[in-house]
């Protein structure tokens, strides 16, 4: 912005308003305007210029100031990609360790390796970390320093039409100077849905904007006035006037963005979610099942022909559209609440989802090796025309150095970015996959306090509909006494030879696992890789469709982190907390039946870090609740009454054998 002396006088007078902490105000009303207020009070009286600093509102002034901080901060999270020939886009920075997120589209011409300018005026080299074609987001990591400018996620379900906006970003490649261009305008729909036409990309509840978005803005970040981002831009409308925008652009939610945030820093190709069941509008405009897999969970869980549906993952569902919108903002694989209603009863169901793609056609569609439809009109290579004038903002050829597929050898890359590439069917980059299964083994290492060696674990206790219980868990053996028997199964074995107990589902397996986990850490059990992140509430001890709020936002379901283990012919997955605790287990013993499930309890367990009980259901049908009084490591034993670990008045003994904690 160009200053006048006065101008730069009244600016320097009157320093910005901030918050506790520092962080500048910025009401969305008055920044949005503050420019139009100094124009008009300038031209103001009769048309005659003042000159008189005082006859401008000190909150317009402060408003303004406060908006251009907001915007030159937010701007230093922006990256301008470069993908040599093929051209490039945006992107923006959401981590200090270099992680940025873009579009599909814009890096898929580019393969493993690109180059990104930041607003410092350094060009750093960038990997390709994970990759969500249907969704059209793709996760890069810059390297060359340790502490990168990043933006914050906002909750995008907060975000209201009218609210001011602003989007910085590389249109048209104009940051030679790798210093983004803005564009300001306000918010003028949300919840929008923007179908596939002509490509795989669907643009689910996106957000609508007027500020100018052209081509080469495609996946900068899309910012409120706090200079949080909201989005993720990546298409507009262009009608018949050229590849120029006319007000009508469209951004990524932030939210969908966290949801799938943690699948992209595992390094993996990822799919989206599909109900395994199609939906359709009665007479009446009700949303019904019109069919239903049933082989599909929410089968399983009870849902048929002609139920109502009245709710996904804490959305109302009132059109098809609004369905459509909510799925597509969802992992496959997550276990979210439905609400459905039959002949007027109001049910409450966990569905885990299905995935829209098997990982091979995903590989195809990346790896260029299934061509896309072509509408009329567009010529094969080339931007489709997109129904209503919709189009992604720049769309490269295809190009066979694409990772996944991996049908041929990876392209080299640079220097700087040894080691940091490992090709793996499945998966974008599976460097990164094992970075994050080692974070969380090193976390889950640092909380529990295990003492080494081999020995057998004895858990007893009390159940809670009455009696005691006790369990071993050997390397070759594990058993369990209950009132109403005993079981056993080897542990050195194939897991899904006996679910035992009979009526669980698999529980022993699931705890052998379990035990191996924490002793040998997840590179020893079987082929562990880290999944991503999902919604850790717990469907049998609360009612998980009263939350509104998205996962992962204030108000909302928390994430943990999944670990994914295929061991000993069973498939399992680990839900961890950030501080490394086990926070549950899901075993299948046969893939095409419920899961055991397995809920350890929260907040005070025993000094070992080991939970002082759990929770097991398999399908809907609860097992048991287990309240743990006593492990005995082979020796070394621990008591529920022994202090929490972490408490102030511990004093914690060295954990050996013949020795008591």
């Amino acid at each position: 912005m160009i200053q006048s002396p006065l101008r730069r006088e009244w600016l320097q007078q009157r320093p910005a308003p901030v918050r506790a902490g520092g962080t500048p105000v910025l009401p969305i009303a008055a920044s949005g305007l503050a420019l139009l207020g100094v124009v008009t009070i300038l031209i103001g009286g009769g048309g005659r210029a003042s000159a008189r600093g005082d006859e401008v509102p000190a909150a317009v002034l402060d408003a303004e100031r406060a908006r251009i901080e907001v915007i030159g901060r937010a701007s230093q999270a922006a990256v301008a990609i470069f993908a040599g020939e093929a051209g490039g886009g945006s992107g923006v920075l959401v981590s200090p360790e270099g992680y940025a997120l873009t579009n599909f589209h814009v890096v898929q011409p580019a393969g493993v390796a690109m180059k990104c300018g930041l607003a410092d005026g350094q060009l750093y080299d960038a990997v390709l970390v994970g990759l969500d074609p249907t969704g059209d987001v793709a996760l890069i990591k810059l390297v060359g320093r340790e502490d990168f400018p990043y933006a914050e996620l906002a909750d995008s379900d907060l975000v209201e039409v009218g609210d001011f906006c602003f989007a910085a970003g590389n249109p048209f490649l104009l940051a030679t100077d790798f210093r983004p261009s803005i564009s300001a305008g306000i918010v003028s729909g949300t919840r929008r849905y923007q179908f596939p036409a002509g490509t795989i990309l669907e643009y689910a509840d996106c957000l609508q904007v007027d500020a100018a978005i052209n081509p080469g803005n495609s996946g900068g970040g899309l910012f409120d006035a706090e200079g949080r981002v909201i989005g993720v831009n990546g298409r507009a409308s262009f009608e018949k006037r050229g590849r120029v925008n006319v007000g009508v652009g469209y951004a990524i939610s932030s939210n969908q963005l966290r949801q799938f945030l943690g699948c992209l820093k595992g390094g993996r190709l990822v799919d989206h979610a599909t109900l395994g069941a199609t939906v359709a509008t009665a007479e009446d405009g009700r949303v019904v099942v019109s069919d239903i897999l049933e082989s599909s969970d929410a089968y399983r869980r009870g849902l048929r022909y002609d139920d109502e549906i009245v709710a996904l993952a804490g959305r109302p569902v009132r059109t098809v559209n609004a369905l459509k919108n909510v799925l597509g903002t969802l992992p496959a694989g997550w276990r979210v609440p439905l609400v459905y209603r039959r002949s007027g009863r109001r049910r409450e169901i966990l569905v885990r989802l299905s995935g829209l793609h098997t990982s091979g056609e995903l590989a195809k569609i990346v790896a260029g090796g299934e061509e896309q439809p072509v509408e009329d009109g567009e010529a094969p290579g080339g931007d489709a025309p997109k129904r209503d004038g919709q189009q992604p903002l720049e769309r490269g050829p295809a190009d066979p150095r694409r990772p996944a597929g991996h049908s041929k050898p990876p392209p080299a890359i640079p220097e700087s970015l040894a080691g940091l590439y490992e090709p793996r069917n499945g998966f974008t980059n599976y460097h990164f996959n094992v970075v994050e299964r080692d974070r969380i083994g090193r976390n889950m290492a640092a909380r529990h306090l295990l003492p080494a060696g081999n020995a057998t674990w004895i858990l007893s206790g009390r159940l809670g509909k009455g009696g005691v219980f006790r369990i071993e868990l050997g390397d070759r053996r594990a058993t369990i006494d209950l009132p109403t028997g005993s079981s056993s199964i080897d542990a050195s074995g194939e897991l899904d030879a006996s679910p035992a107990p009979p009526g669980s589902g698999g529980l022993l397996a699931a705890l052998v696992l379990w035990r191996r986990l924490l002793r040998e850490g997840p590179s020893a059990v079987g082929r562990t890789t880290y999944w991503g992140t999902a919604p850790s509430w717990d469907a049998h001890a609360s009612s998980p469709a009263e939350v509104t709020a998205a996962p992962g936002t204030s108000g909302g379901t928390p994430l943990a982190d999944i670990l994914d283990s295929s061991a000993s012919a069973v498939e399992a997955r680990f839900m961890v907390a950030a501080d490394g605790a086990i926070l549950g287990i899901d075993l299948w013993p046969t893939p095409d039946a419920d899961p055991c499930e397995v809920r350890f309890n929260a907040g005070r367990g025993l000094e070992s870090g080991i939970p002082d009980g759990f929770h097991v259901w398999r399908g809907d049908e609860p097992f048991g609740e287990f309240s743990i009084e006593r492990i005995d490591f082979g020796g070394a034993a621990t008591d529920a009454d022994t202090p929490v670990k972490g408490a102030a008045d511990t004093k914690r003994a060295p954990v050996g054998d013949g020795g008591t904690t």
